[in-house]
């Protein structure tokens, strides 16, 4: 039986050549297909027991996810059962308000907007901070130089962009759609620039002894090296992007869910209130494991190499 190791050493923290340089295990693509086609198929092919204790573990991690949710909604069903207070009315009365406003009511309609600045946004603003990562990945010099400024943009609150965003782009969709951008461009680009800074030296080496071109170094060796940390840095754009949407849409909007919280509240409807922080809750832990789903098909190979190193641990 043949194996194939390789070394772990620095990171490339200059951003050297693409040509000369590699990132994570699919970098050395040929060689680990040499290697993998030499191990029996018994060692591959999951066995019987290992897909039994599989689904246990997923059991095992969906009860642990679960439990808490379940004791929080209780407790809080409970607790406000004989609640008077117009501010906090019962969880049964909450629930029956979500069925009747956005399940058979209009109310619904108020998340199409939202979901659409929330989609233009996020897209816009993860493009452009994977392709600004990856630039000053490529270019240490304007790493260096821009260094002070993306940090300041980093750190900068993007909601109190939101008046110069009025008067930059009106009060239609678009200040909307650029706020939620700007947002979501940062977490994605540093995550980026770190995910290729952190790549193994060695596997660049063994690229270009391979003869790697820059281009197929890029697409086999540092994107697949740099996808987890890039992907790590979506989901913390898209949780900033729920968050701005909402903010955008509370001030100087019409539509939307924010729209739709806000106004509940100024009218003194707070039971409407309660529903729609309910269905915003909802639909932001939807989009989450909605993304956690996507990103644990797209990269399976890493999570499963994780699972295997944690097996042998």
């Amino acid at each position: 039986m043949t194996t194939a190791t390789t070394g772990s050493t620095a990171a490339g923290r200059d951003g050297g050549s693409p040509g000369s340089a590699s990132a994570g295990g699919a970098g050395v693509g040929d060689a680990v297909a040499v290697a993998v086609t030499d191990v029996p198929s018994t060692q591959v092919t999951a066995t019987p027991g290992r897909r039994a204790a599989g689904r246990r573990n997923r059991g095992r991690n969906l009860l642990l996810a679960l439990w808490l949710p379940v004791v929080l909604l209780v407790g809080w069903w409970f607790l406000s059962a004989n609640s008077t207070s117009p501010y906090f009315p019962p969880l049964q009365v909450i629930l029956q308000s979500v069925w009747d406003e956005w399940v058979i009511g209009d109310a619904k309609t108020q998340l199409w907007p939202s979901l659409r600045h929330l989609a233009l946004g996020f897209i816009g603003g993860s493009l452009l901070g994977v392709l600004g990562g990856a630039l000053l990945w490529r270019l240490p010099v304007l790493r260096k130089g821009t260094n002070p400024i993306v940090y300041f943009l980093y750190v900068l609150p993007a909601p109190a962009l939101l008046p110069a965003m009025i008067a930059l782009f009106g009060l239609g969709e678009a200040r909307q759609v650029a706020l939620i951008a700007f947002g979501a461009t940062w977490p994605a680009l540093l995550n980026t620039l770190d995910g290729m800074r952190g790549i193994d030296q060695v596997k660049f080496d063994t690229a270009r002894a391979m003869k790697f071109s820059s281009l197929r170094t890029v697409t086999a060796v540092v994107l697949p090296g740099a996808s987890p940390q890039i992907a790590a840095g979506l989901r913390a754009s898209l949780q900033v992007s729920i968050i701005l949407m909402v903010v955008s849409e509370m001030i100087a909007a019409s539509e939307g869910i924010g729209y739709f919280i806000l106004y509940a509240q100024t009218v003194f409807a707070i039971v409407t209130m309660w529903s729609g922080i309910v269905v915003l809750s909802v639909l932001g832990t939807l989009l989450n494991y909605l993304f956690v789903f996507a990103e644990h098909r797209l990269l399976g190979w890493y999570h499963g190499s994780r699972a295997v190193g944690t097996d042998k641990a």
